[in-house]
């Protein structure tokens, strides 16, 4: 079972390539808070609502000092579809051997339907200003999951 992260603990730093052929490192986003949030698919109906309601939400949540990152398996160019697809403003990172994923607890064994299977369990982690785990969320729901985290915040 992959360790999931809890209040207080350091967030992993990493570094990683993201849709638009640069890259994201987490430590690079010290003095502001970070919502790092995985999911199993680019352009899958339950991914594709979870990715366009941060998308909705991210002018009210960067003012708040909230940056967003989206974090999935896919290689970049599907990342970079995606992205331009449905809008998508925030950084859109690649992590094709699940290392990020793992380090945040974000992929292991889940239930899928009553069945276990191993894979990227829908997380968010929200990384404070001085690189610590503020929230971490773990199986959210796509839909609705941006509503209940602003709650969870303070921001609504």
């Amino acid at each position: 079972m992959t360790e999931r992260l809890q209040v207080g603990d350091p967030a992993p730093d990493f570094t990683a390539p993201t849709a638009d052929g640069g890259t994201f490192t987490l430590s690079e986003h010290r003095g502001r808070h970070v919502v790092v949030y995985f999911y199993p698919a680019a352009m899958t109906p339950g991914c594709t609502t979870q990715a366009c309601d941060f998308r909705d939400n991210l002018g009210s949540l960067q003012a708040a000092g909230y940056d967003v990152v989206g974090v999935s398996p896919d290689e970049p160019a599907k990342l970079t579809q995606f992205a331009e697809q449905e809008g998508l403003t925030y950084p859109l990172v690649s992590d094709t051997d699940r290392a990020v994923m793992t380090a945040y607890g974000a992929y292991g064994e889940k239930t899928s339907y009553g069945k276990p299977s191993t894979g990227v369990i829908r997380s968010t982690v929200v990384v404070d200003p001085e690189g610590k785990v503020e929230l971490a969320q773990y199986n959210v729901k796509a839909t609705g999951h941006v509503a209940k985290l602003r709650r969870d915040l303070g921001l609504d």
